[in-house]
C-alpha cells in the first residue's frame, strides 16, 4: 500500500539587502516580504545582508524590491 502526500515544492532564494543594521531592520524586511503571496518563511540576517526566502513558486525580483523599498532599504540583488 503506497501513500501520496501533496507536498509543495518550495523554491529557496537568498537577497542582498543592504542598510540593515540590527534584529528592527530584519523585522521590517521580514515583514515586508512575508506578505508577497506565495511566501513561506522570511529570514533576515542584518550581519550579513543576506534575506533567505522560501516560497512556493519564484518570486517575482520587483515584487521584492517594492517589499524591500517599502521597508525603507535598498535591494542590492541576489546573493
Amino acid at each position: 500500500m503506497s501513500t501520496q502526500t501533496d507536498t509543495p515544492v518550495s523554491v529557496t532564494t537568498v537577497y542582498k539587502v543592504s542598510g540593515m543594521s540590527c534584529g528592527h531592520c530584519e523585522g521590517a524586511v521580514s515583514g515586508e516580504i512575508s506578505e508577497i503571496p506565495g511566501v513561506g518563511s522570511v529570514k533576515a540576517v542584518a550581519s550579513t545582508g543576506e534575506v533567505t526566502v522560501v516560497s512556493e513558486v519564484p518570486l517575482d525580483d520587483e515584487a521584492v524590491r517594492a517589499a524591500v523599498d517599502e521597508a525603507g532599504f535598498e535591494l542590492v540583488g541576489k546573493a
